[in-house]
């Protein structure tokens, strides 16, 4: 039986370790989607910030794609004077010069030197005529622009196997580089100055909001960034201050704008705050679900347990009264046995057997009637009779009828009663069994002293009716079992005071049948004080008195205690 204990605990905690290891594994899921989820979206974003730099490195170098299709080496021969260029890149030139991106182009042969210290003449493009023409009157940044090309043309156009070249001097200018791949030779340089304010105020400032949309809710926040200066050129959200510990991602432009590059710090977008919402309704629902289940499992183990303890406590129960019904059995056999024989003749031995049967029938019909009694009490069908009852006169006949008892125990009884106290509405018969079952207790459970105090309050709006005792007394623990059905309290002092554990399970029942409450106060060693608490009778229009018991209702010998 102990080993079986230990196997229903056993289950109970691999159960519940079942179900805390499956919302374990459903709450890191849900967080993995969840993760998931916002990484997609960071990935996507990325993806979106690479585009935007491909998509401006496709419009700076626009012109190039035409300007691979020409032929070099007939171009080549055409630059001897601005007049002589081909028509063909003076085309390429003027469509290039209207988009706006590019403020002025200027054209340099392989033999000019703007860079040296005298500044060779090269040519301007003219947008107004259509045509180049000689300058000298050109600023740092075009030399610049013309000298990093040379420079690195000189080291790559040998093994370069491309007509064209493109070159860029950070945000400044952009050189094309265009070359005879046969002879591996440079045929000119093209230098189109970046036009800076066309280029941030009118291209990469409304590219931004076009593409990653603006303001925080659009779950990204894009700066324009020159990183030399520390300086936002454009942003997505100019109400948001930039801070480099914001930034959660940096993009580099390729092979162009080196100074300038995308910084993007990620913020919830709809998707991720959908994912966040569902997330959070997902884990109150799991939640809900796991304190269910939990409290399932407890509740059905306790319950099962509870259950098995009033089994085990119904069995005992039948086994003592069927012990107990076998005595007076035994004893109304036995002495039948004898009579019906005719072996006893003499006057006072026949008296004395009519006595046995007659005491021992009368028991046997008590703890029928006391069986009776508790299927009658589970029954909810029943129909009560209350009527007005003063309980202080009630107390007085009950205790004169009970008399020849309590006498016969030697019990000192002694009874209190407020000068007013208000009638209640009770059933009389259900009130006799509740003072049968708690003055039998205080006698069958007071071993030294047999004392039974019974003391009667007004309370305003209830009536009090306490009984106390000075018996063995019940734990403190056990005390919010005593009122269960076959519950018994087992020690030293009760182990051989016959019981069955009904009577104050009666006493429960009969109370909550007459509104009323009952509760108990008990120490061990220190007897017992049970308190019941009847509602004040609030006067009808017709009213009715209780009857005064009678030795007819209950009977005046000794009844069969239950506790």
């Amino acid at each position: 039986m102990k080993y079986y204990r230990y196997v229903r605990w056993m289950f109970l905690a691999l159960g519940l370790a079942a179900v805390i290891g499956l919302t374990v594994m459903n709450v890191y899921s849900l967080h993995a989607l969840h993760e998931n989820e916002v990484q997609n979206s960071v990935e996507k974003q990325k993806r979106q910030l690479l585009e935007y730099t491909n998509q401006v490195r496709s419009r700076f170098r626009y012109p190039v794609r035409s300007l691979w299709q020409l032929d070099m080496e007939e171009l080549g021969a055409s630059l001897v004077s601005p007049s002589d260029v081909s028509k063909d890149l003076l085309l390429i030139i003027d469509e290039t010069i209207r988009d706006g991106l590019f403020s002025d182009i200027y054209l340099s042969t392989p033999d000019c030197t703007p860079c040296d210290r005298h500044g060779d003449p090269i040519w301007h493009y003219q947008k107004e005529i259509g045509k180049f023409a000689t300058t000298t009157s050109y600023n740092r940044l075009v030399s610049d622009g013309l000298a990093i090309t040379r420079t690195r043309m000189s080291a790559l156009v040998q093994d370069y196997r491309w007509s064209t070249r493109v070159i860029f001097e950070t945000h400044n200018s952009m050189t094309v580089t265009l070359i005879n791949p046969d002879s591996r030779e440079v045929v000119a340089y093209l230098l189109f100055v970046i036009d800076q304010d066309y280029l941030v105020t009118s291209y990469l400032g409304p590219k931004l909001a076009e593409t990653f949309g603006t303001g925080e809710e659009a779950g990204i926040i894009v700066w324009l960034h020159d990183w030399t200066k520390n300086e936002v050129l454009a942003t997505t959200a100019p109400e948001v201050t930039y801070s480099y510990q914001k930034v959660d991602f940096i993009q580099n432009f390729p092979d162009l704008l080196n100074n300038w590059n995308l910084k993007a710090t990620f913020t919830a977008n709809p998707a991720i705050a959908a994912s966040r919402a569902s997330l959070n309704r997902n884990l109150f629902v799991l939640g809900a679900a796991m304190l269910l289940l939990t409290g399932a499992f407890i509740f059905m183990f306790f319950t099962a347990q509870r259950e098995r303890s009033l089994a085990q406590r119904q069995a005992l129960f039948l086994a003592n009264v069927t012990h107990e019904l076998k005595t007076p059995l035994a004893v109304i056999s036995a002495a039948g046995e004898n009579l019906s024989d005719g072996r006893v003749t003499d006057p006072a031995r026949l008296k004395s057997y009519g006595s046995h049967i007659f005491n021992e029938s009368l028991r046997l019909r008590t703890m029928i009637d006391r069986l009776l009694d508790v299927a009658r009490y589970n029954t909810k069908n029943i129909r009560i009779r209350k009527i007005q009852t003063s309980l202080p006169d009630f107390l007085r006949d009950y205790l004169k009828i009970k008399n020849s008892y309590l006498e016969s125990y030697d019990v000192t009884v002694h009874l209190a009663a407020d000068d007013s106290v208000p009638d209640i509405e009770a059933d009389p018969s259900d009130l006799q069994s509740i003072l049968d079952n708690l003055i039998d207790n205080a006698v069958k459970y007071s071993p030294d002293e047999k004392y039974v105090g019974i003391r009667i309050r007004n309370g305003g709006t209830y009536v009090e009716l306490g009984i106390e005792d000075r018996g063995v007394g019940i734990p403190k623990e056990l005390q919010k079992y005593i009122f269960e059905k076959f519950f018994r309290v087992e020690d030293a002092l009760t182990a051989h005071t016959r019981g069955h554990g009904l009577g104050l399970s009666i006493v429960q029942d009969l109370a909550v049948r007459n509104d009323a409450t009952v509760s108990v106060n008990s120490a061990p060693g220190k007897g017992s004080v049970f308190t019941i608490r009847f509602p004040k009778y609030e006067t009808p229009e017709t009213e009715h008195r209780a009857p005064i018991p009678t030795s007819n209702s209950r009977k005046e010998q000794e009844p069969e205690h239950v506790s």
